[in-house]
């Protein structure tokens, strides 16, 4: 017996029209696409596992306090950047955007870094105004590429291929208006869903036992 096939983008596609039974419905066909893009879109919101977790570092420039955030970036887990004079390791306080702007009216006045926040959808606004080039890293959760006829596997269907399927299978109903079959599908979804939070809630108790033997 031959061991099962790796989920893929054209594995999905044929999947989803499978499972849904419309393999002679040319709209649905047509939307698949979009209904797989729609749950990559849903699984880079609730998700926050390892694998949709990066780290970018590089330097912050002298007298500019906004930073461009890493392409397909959802969200900030830490900030931090290595003080020089010590060469400790000071993390980067998550404030509003007014609160930083409260915090340092002027940017033309330099000092340390202590807070950042969302300056827009792309940028941070990082305050006060860096007074040197200090090495910093951004840990930060990321929109997976995405898949296509190009990039056929990620994360997501490497390593959780049946939270992707579910997530697939569960954004199809509502075009199909078939929402009977999404209310039999959530649970599956939120059962994969759970499954992940899990394991990184046993990484995390291993990493702090680690810590503290």
């Amino acid at each position: 017996m031959s061991a099962p096939e790796a989920l893929t983008y054209d594995s999905l596609v044929t999947d989803i029209i499978n499972y849904c039974e419309r393999g002679g419905d040319d709209v649905f066909v047509a939307q698949v696409p979009r209904i797989i893009m729609l749950a990559e879109s849903r699984l880079a919101t609730e998700v926050h596992g390892l694998g949709f977790k990066k780290f970018v570092t590089g330097t912050l420039t002298q007298s500019v306090n906004t930073l461009a955030k890493p392409e397909r970036w959802r969200e900030t887990a830490s900030f931090s950047y290595i003080n020089p004079s010590n060469n400790k390791r000071v993390y980067l306080k998550l404030r509003s955007y007014e609160y930083c702007r409260t915090y340092a009216p002027d940017a033309s006045v330099q000092d340390a870094p202590k807070f950042y926040a969302d300056y827009d959808y792309e940028h941070f606004l990082i305050v006060a105004t860096p007074a040197a080039a200090y090495s910093f890293e951004l840990s930060y959760y990321e929109r997976p590429v995405p898949l296509s006829t190009i990039t056929q596997t990620n994360w997501t269907t490497q390593y959780n291929p049946q939270l992707m399927f579910y997530a697939t299978l569960l954004e199809a109903q509502p075009f199909l208006k078939n929402y009977d079959i999404a209310s039999a599908i959530q649970p599956l979804y939120d059962r994969a869903l759970a499954a992940v939070a899990h394991e990184d809630t046993l990484r995390l108790q291993d990493a702090q036992a680690n810590r503290s033997s």
